[in-house]
């Protein structure tokens, strides 16, 4: 069967952890590069990754690009967010027009990026659009049902999700694309993200929930009630990502767990975001653990919840600059120093290429 139309369980069946013995061949290199023993730190490990996961010692994360998963949740209504829904559309055509965050940050980095429309209330047709690509229309739905009064979707709606965004990025692993990010926009969105946190972790709201787009003390005491009760009413499966997803997920965070996946069963490197996209990976480890094996953290976000979902995942953050905007932001910042990471694998000399002596050396002389 064709890769683009495998169904969930064969996706899953497909990937493989790495092979721990290309750390090792890569570490061999990396003692000797002409520097102190592991003197750039966790850029070292970065490589090293890398060349674990693409089977080789000379690896690439060229070209780059971003999906930006974006989708409308119906828990709004709950009062959990400090801006209106109607911001999720508007933001979307600001990512179109290439004037965001993202927009910014991604063309100093070299990233492409690319908008995916998972759920927005609104439709946006071509006609909105002002430059770039344009808009990738795969809409699960109309914003999800409010998830503290009920499930937030169907279990058949939490697949289609999941394997869209399997879809969308191993169609740009074909057409050569080497390290994927991760990006959202959705207004309400912390909410299950924080929700599926909270799930998955075992950890309480007051460490999980966080003020997301800047809610105050009593928007927060809203937005962790919501979750709460949508936690109790629902009775979601911790043990099955799927039932996590389709009761208290959205659709973005599915396309991102979907994401995450490919990106394993591709065997390419795959760059989280912040915490909603750390929610999408938290699904995508429950329902294959060995997605972890591909995965780098870009940051770790200033919202509460994110430490410890990181953790969970086995994660360590590259970056950890007080952000907490979401876009794809912390991971395309992170590709920035992963590229580094490669570069100095590759491009610097061992002791021996440069004639230098090491302190072995000198004690046999």
């Amino acid at each position: 069967m064709h890769d683009m139309e495998l169904r969930l369980e064969e996706v899953i069946k497909g990937i493989q952890p790495t092979d721990k013995k290309w750390i090792e061949n890569a570490r061999e290199r990396t003692a000797q590069l002409i520097m102190p023993t592991r003197a750039l730190g966790i850029l070292h490990d970065i490589s090293e990754r890398l060349c674990a996961i693409k089977k080789t010692l000379k690896p690439s994360i060229n070209p780059k690009a971003i999906l930006l998963m974006a989708g409308d949740h119906g828990v709004v209504e709950e009062g959990v967010s400090a801006y209106p829904q109607e911001v999720t559309g508007e933001m979307v055509r600001t990512f179109l027009k290439g004037k965001a965050s993202i927009n910014a940050i991604s063309r100093a980095m070299g990233v492409n990026v690319q908008v995916v429309d998972m759920g927005i209330i609104p439709d946006l047709g071509i006609g909105t659009m002002d430059t770039g690509e344009g808009l990738i229309i795969r809409k699960v739905g109309r914003g999800t049902a409010n998830l503290s009064t009920g499930p937030a979707m169907t279990v058949s709606d939490a697949k289609k999700a999941i394997l869209t965004g399997f879809k969308l990025a191993t169609e740009l692993f074909r057409r050569g694309v080497e390290i994927l990010g991760t990006g959202d926009m959705g207004i309400g969105n912390t909410t299950p993200s924080a929700a599926i946190g909270a799930v998955f972790t075992g950890a309480g709201m007051d460490e999980v929930v966080g003020r997301g787009t800047g809610v105050d003390d009593h928007g927060l005491l809203k937005k962790r009630d919501a979750i709460c009760r949508g936690i109790e009413v629902n009775q979601p499966d911790r043990d099955n990502g799927l039932d996590v997803l389709s009761k208290i997920g959205g659709f973005e965070i599915g396309g991102i767990a979907g994401c995450v996946l490919a990106g394993a069963y591709n065997r390419r490197p795959v760059v989280i975001d912040g915490l909603i996209s750390t929610a999408g990976a938290l699904v995508a480890q429950s329902l294959c653990p060995v997605v972890t094996d591909f995965l780098f953290a870009g940051h770790c976000s200033a919202e509460i919840g994110h430490g410890p979902m990181l953790r969970h995942l086995g994660l360590k953050p590259i970056l950890d600059l007080g952000m907490r905007l979401g876009e794809g932001t912390g991971a395309a910042l992170a590709m920035g120093i992963m590229e580094g990471a490669v570069r100095m694998f590759n491009e610097v000399s061992t002791f021996d290429e440069a004639g230098v002596s090491t302190q072995e050396e000198k004690k046999d002389t």
